[in-house]
């Protein structure tokens, strides 16, 4: 599915592209960041699979991927189109109305307000029944019980707790939960995460 372009104050929302493969390669050398989301390190995709999944992402089905850029103007041009992460709607499902929320930052730009306002752009178009749009009625995701920053981050935008899978990741030695949580079409409409 095309992911159409997303814009917000802070941060612009562009389909991924193969000129992001770099950076996103740098972001899963980062280990706190694969700690943290349970996604790993380099060790479980290579180089190429990261290659050939940015030059075809854009164009994957039952998906939306784009890449988080700076929406920063100087003289009416972009002062940069850097990936600085990346957001997804995956597993998205028409008949049942629903997809999966996914995040990654690269490690400098974190805590900065450019996750925040990419959920709520991304949320926007979920929810939305423009033409182009996919008309969501709930978007879910998990998130690491050894991650309560992101935790924090998802509560406040409105999303609400469902469960918990025990034991669901490694963490080292240990293991963590993965939180289950979701919002809902009238939910964000009625204003929850849109301060």
């Amino acid at each position: 599915m095309r992911s159409p372009g997303l814009h917000g104050e802070l941060v612009r929302l562009r389909p991924v592209e193969a000129r992001d493969a770099d950076r996103l390669w740098a972001s899963l050398q980062d280990p706190e960041s694969g700690r943290l989301t349970g996604m790993g390190t380099s060790g479980s995709s290579t180089r190429a699979e990261v290659d050939a999944w940015a030059a075809a992402a854009a164009d994957l089905p039952g998906r939306y991927d784009w890449a988080i850029t700076s929406a920063a103007v100087r003289d009416g041009a972009l002062v940069s189109d850097d990936l600085l992460g990346e957001i997804a709607l995956d597993q998205v499902d028409e008949h049942l109305r629903s997809a999966n929320l996914r995040l990654r930052m690269m490690p400098d730009y974190r805590g900065r307000g450019y996750g925040r306002e990419a959920i709520g752009e991304v949320l926007r178009f979920a929810f939305s029944d423009t033409d182009g749009a996919p008309g969501l009625h709930r978007v879910s995701l998990s998130v690491m019980s050894i991650n309560p920053r992101a935790r924090a981050l998802y509560d406040s935008l409105g999303f609400r707790e469902e469960g918990r899978l025990r034991d669901a990741f490694r963490d080292g030695d240990g293991w963590a939960d993965a939180v289950v949580m979701s919002i809902l079409e009238d939910e964000f409409r009625a204003g929850a995460g849109t301060d």
